[in-house]
């Protein structure tokens, strides 16, 4: 029997097969969990369909999470296809290329109201929508997904970095908003891995090597390990944790080092961890 059996929810975000939500949905699935897929449009479809299928999903629909309208009309849709909701996974952001380079605060009014909404603001109408079913659920779990640069200053982030800072707040709110349901709402961080998204950010080979030298555990983590987390935040085993931020990165959150001291480290031999 797997931790997951008899489990059903739902995964906005997943893009493809490479990346952070898709070893989430791995995990769930592996462990016996029922899961439904979106994806932002048709373009998207031709990914995401075949992982749902693989799957064995019941549901796979397309969804703007910045409009309302098509939130609720996926979870009537899901309401119609499955018996209950057990959890909700957030893995959606976005920003402008041009915003996740150079100088932050060049960023322009229309590329800061774009990363909140898809970031940010999105989690607010996940919320919205599935809580009815939740509570009726007689509780259940909210995850978003985040990174160390809502805290940090981290090059070539920029405007995501502060959508990540609204996104973990925004999951604060929600956790004392809906405890009394027994609604839990978390946040996982995890640490540089290679997916297709990181390939936005400028300078990321750089900051694969920079978790390798800081971490504790002397690598970066794998999407096995940041599924593995998913599945913990979505699961019974977490029962007690709300209004939580929970690293998957090897340990190197918990590891002072400055940009200045990190500047000066050589590169020159490739972590092997990489």
């Amino acid at each position: 029997m797997g931790i997951m059996d008899g489990k059903q929810g739902i995964i906005f975000g997943v893009s493809n097969k490479f990346g952070i939500a898709n070893a989430i949905a791995e995990q769930i699935h592996k462990e016996g969990g029922e899961l439904a897929f979106t994806y932002a449009n048709e373009a998207m479809e031709k990914r995401v369909r075949p992982i749902a299928e693989s799957m064995d999903t019941r549901m796979c629909t397309e969804c703007d999470v910045t409009k309302d309208e098509d939130v609720k009309k996926v979870f009537e849709e899901y309401k119609n296809k499955y018996e209950k909701l057990d959890f909700v996974i957030h893995a959606v952001a976005f920003a402008n290329k041009e915003d996740l380079t150079g100088d932050f605060y060049t960023t322009s009014r229309e590329g800061w109201d774009l990363a909140m909404h898809v970031s940010a603001y999105s989690l607010l109408t996940l919320t919205k929508y599935s809580k009815p079913l939740l509570e009726a659920n007689g509780g259940g779990s909210i995850l978003a997904l985040t990174y160390l640069g809502s805290t940090k200053a981290v090059a070539n982030y920029n405007i995501m970095g502060v959508a990540k800072a609204a996104l973990e707040s925004s999951m604060r709110f929600i956790a004392a908003d809906l405890g009394k349901y027994n609604i839990r709402c978390n946040c996982l961080s995890a640490g540089p891995v290679k997916t297709m998204a990181a390939k936005g950010i400028g300078g990321f080979d750089r900051m694969l090597k920079a978790n390798v030298l800081k971490a504790p555990l002397k690598r970066t983590p794998s999407l096995e390990d940041v599924g593995k987390g998913g599945l913990y935040l979505v699961s019974d085993l977490s029962s007690g944790v709300t209004g939580e931020v929970h690293f998957v990165d090897c340990g190197a959150h918990s590891v002072f080092a400055s940009v200045d001291e990190m500047a000066q480290i050589s590169f020159d031999k490739e972590p092997a961890a990489v």
